[in-house]
């Protein structure tokens, strides 16, 4: 269990993150939306001690994050919002790495990093540096270091960036699979139609402020007959702001 309370996060007078309370339960998929800068990347890098908030708290399993950081972080995955660390590195000693932060034997970790290889097609590529993959290379190299030790609750940030279709869909389903055996994924999109096939609870932010915390079902069923997209749009975006549009594409014809 995860419970987030009254947590704000400022950078000088910018307030990046404001008053967030929500809980998230063992056994869920729990999905982060809205447009840039609206808090999401600042709420997970809270919750994984990459900073620190400037109120509030965070506990894991009742653990406060605050006086507990190396036992909380043991029990978590991270995959940031960009795969561009370590670049110098080979993906095996990136996983090498990795698997010496959990403090996880050769023995422990060999299997399984072998099916995530297979699964994700990296086979021809564990000795090559990641500095010369493509981007959705290197997203895979950190989704198969992230995921070796196989921890409780796996933290992903913009996951599916830049993996091809194949990829996303297999990671889709490991993290389905995660959940189903009583552990939590969290991770943040901007894909609406990954979040309504995959969560189970969403938290929607703007502006550094939760605007909604529930189900996919409940959003859906509080606004009859219009989609996730139009719904977020409304509560998140501009939503009907079309002369917008056409002002842009009138000045292409003047």
């Amino acid at each position: 269990m995860i419970d987030i309370n009254d947590l704000s996060k400022s950078y000088g007078n910018k307030k990046a993150l404001q008053h967030l309370t929500l809980q998230i339960k063992p056994g869920e998929i729990f999905g982060f939306l809205g447009h840039n800068g609206a808090g999401k990347s600042t709420t997970i890098k809270n919750l994984v001690s990459i900073i620190q908030p400037t109120s509030g708290s965070i506990k894991v399993d009742g653990l406060e994050l605050s006086e507990h950081r190396q036992e909380i972080k043991q029990k978590i995955a991270y995959v940031p919002d960009t795969p561009d660390i370590f670049l110098q590195l080979t993906a095996t000693e990136y996983w090498n790495l990795l698997a010496a932060a959990y403090d996880l034997s050769e023995d422990e970790v060999k299997s399984r990093r072998q099916k995530l290889v297979n699964l994700f097609n990296m086979g021809l590529h564990v000795d090559e540096t990641m500095a010369s993959f493509s981007h959705g290379m290197r997203q895979k190299t950190v989704l198969i270091g992230a995921l070796l030790s196989d921890p409780d609750v796996w933290i992903l940030d913009e996951p599916m960036q830049g993996l091809d279709p194949q990829a996303a869909y297999d990671l889709k389903q490991l993290m389905q699979a995660h959940a189903k055996k009583g552990k939590t994924v969290i991770f943040s999109t901007h894909n609406l139609d990954t979040a309504q096939q995959l969560c189970d609870e969403l938290a929607i932010l703007k502006t550094g402020e939760l605007i909604y915390n529930g189900s996919v079902k409940d959003l859906l069923a509080q606004h009859e007959n219009e989609s996730l997209e139009e719904i977020y749009l409304q509560m998140a975006g501009r939503q009907g702001d079309g002369h917008l549009v056409d002002d842009i594409e009138g000045d292409t014809h003047e």
